[in-house]
C-alpha cells in the first residue's frame, strides 16, 4: 500500500474530485479526514471508505474560517498522531463575464478558493514543521493557467494557488515538507453532469482525446505526488486535462 499509516485530510472531500481523492487514498492504507461543509455528503463519502476497510471520519469545517481550520489540524492530530498529507481540494465557482461579474461573486470565490487554501495551508505546515515531513497539495485548475471565458475570479484563484504552490515549496522544503499542485481539465463531476449536452459536447471537444476526464483521474494523480515515489517532486503544477491546452 502506497499510503499504509499517513494520515490524511482531503478539504471539500464529500463529493466529485474530493470524494474520489479520498477513496482512493483509503484504498491505499491512509487514515483519512473527510472534510466539507456539508455533512450528509461527508457521512456518505465517510461510509464509503469504512465499508470497504478503510479508516475514515468526518469533520464539518468552512476552510475560510481560521478557528475551524485549526481546530480540524488538532482534532486529527489528537485522533491519529500527525498530519502526513493535506489535499487543498474545497473550491467553488460563480461564473459571470467581466462586465456583469458582481463584487460579491469576486469575493466568495477569492474567499473560499484562494484564502481557504491559505488557511489550510497555514495551519498544516505548522505541523508538519515540527514533525521535520509532510506533503501538502494543492488544487489549481487549467483555467488558471490559460484563462476560461466568464471566469476570472475562478482563474485568478487557480493562478493564485500555483504562485502559493511555489512559494510553500521553497519555503517549506528545508523542513522535509513537499508541495505541488495538480490542474484538471474538464473533469465528469455532478456538477458538470448537470451542464446541457452541447456544453458537455464542447468540453470533450477541447481534449485531444475526445473526453471528459473522471474524478479517479485526479485522485490518481494526487496519490502519486502524495506518495513516496514523489519524494524527489516538488513546486510543480502537474496538469491532468486530457491535452486541453495543447
Amino acid at each position: 500500500m502506497r499510503l499504509k499509516d499517513k494520515v490524511a485530510v482531503v478539504t471539500g472531500g464529500g463529493r466529485g474530485i474530493g470524494e474520489a481523492t479520498a477513496v482512493r487514498f483509503a484504498a491505499e492504507g491512509a487514515k483519512v479526514v473527510v472534510a466539507d461543509v456539508t455533512s450528509e455528503d461527508i457521512d456518505r463519502t465517510v461510509a464509503m471508505i469504512v465499508e470497504a476497510g478503510g479508516t475514515a471520519v468526518g469533520m464539518v469545517v468552512d476552510v475560510t474560517n481560521g478557528e475551524q481550520v485549526e481546530k480540524m489540524v488538532k482534532d486529527t492530530v489528537e485522533q491519529f498522531g500527525s498530519v502526513d498529507i493535506v489535499v487543498n481540494n474545497a473550491g467553488i465557482t460563480a461564473d459571470a463575464t467581466l462586465m456583469k461579474m458582481e463584487e460579491a461573486q469576486w469575493e466568495r470565490v477569492i474567499d473560499v478558493n484562494l484564502k481557504g487554501v491559505f488557511m489550510v495551508g497555514q495551519a498544516a505546515a505548522r505541523v508538519m514543521k515540527e514533525q521535520q515531513r509532510g506533503v501538502i497539495l494543492n488544487a489549481s485548475s487549467v483555467v488558471g493557467l490559460y484563462g476560461n471565458f466568464g471566469q476570472t475570479n475562478y482563474a485568478a484563484t487557480k493562478w493564485g494557488v500555483i504562485g502559493m504552490t511555489k512559494t510553500w515549496a521553497k519555503e517549506l522544503g528545508r523542513y522535509g515538507i513537499r508541495v505541488n499542485a495538480v490542474a484538471p481539465g474538464f473533469i465528469n463531476t455532478p456538477m458538470v453532469a448537470k451542464m446541457p449536452e452541447k456544453v458537455i459536447e464542447m468540453m470533450k471537444g477541447k481534449s485531444v482525446l475526445g473526453i471528459l476526464g473522471e474524478p479517479s483521474d485526479i485522485a490518481n494523480a494526487y496519490l502519486f505526488l502524495a506518495s513516496d515515489e514523489a519524494r524527489y517532486v516538488t513546486g510543480t503544477v502537474l496538469s491532468v486535462d486530457g491535452g486541453v491546452v495543447l
